[in-house]
């Protein structure tokens, strides 16, 4: 587990709510959306494809609020019609995770779930998916960078 700060980004991005089955369904669409936006408009990528989650569940039936992001540089002259949010600088406990998506959970997040409960850190209900390396939702490899923000 690494406690580091986040950089602040400017993000091109899309809110869902949704389950955690449904990622997957969703997420190429709304990435070609969000991408054909960006060029468009003229903004360049500022870094890697990121999910944002509030209240991830523990199962795949109940809802949550996600959101894809691009991080754009560029932002002043943005036009468009989607929605470019700024994500402000925050402390979040990660682990990079080398794998499929799926075991993404029980080797990438319960791990680090478990590290962070016996630490003295406690959770703000936000957590990222950093898309470091992206081969696909079938690819047997990616790099994905799991964190939770933390409260403290």
């Amino acid at each position: 587990m690494n406690i580091h700060p986040t950089p602040e980004m400017w993000v091109l991005s899309i809110a869902k709510r949704l389950r955690i089955p449904d990622i997957r369904a969703v997420s190429g669409d709304l990435a070609a959306i969000i991408e054909a936006d960006r060029a468009a408009s003229g903004l360049d990528v500022a870094g890697p494809w990121l999910f944002l989650s509030r209240n991830l569940p523990k199962d795949g039936k109940t809802e949550f609020d996600w959101r894809i992001c691009l991080p754009v540089s560029g932002h002043e002259r943005y036009g468009g019609a989607l929605e470019l949010v700024y994500l402000p600088s925050t402390i979040v406990a990660s682990a990079v995770y080398l794998g499929g998506l799926r075991s993404l959970f029980t080797k990438g997040y319960r791990p680090l779930v478990q590290e962070i409960e016996l630490s003295r850190h406690e959770f703000t209900g936000q957590s990222r998916e950093v898309y470091h390396d992206w081969r696909g939702a079938t690819a047997p490899y990616g790099k994905i960078e799991i964190q939770f923000e933390l409260a403290r």
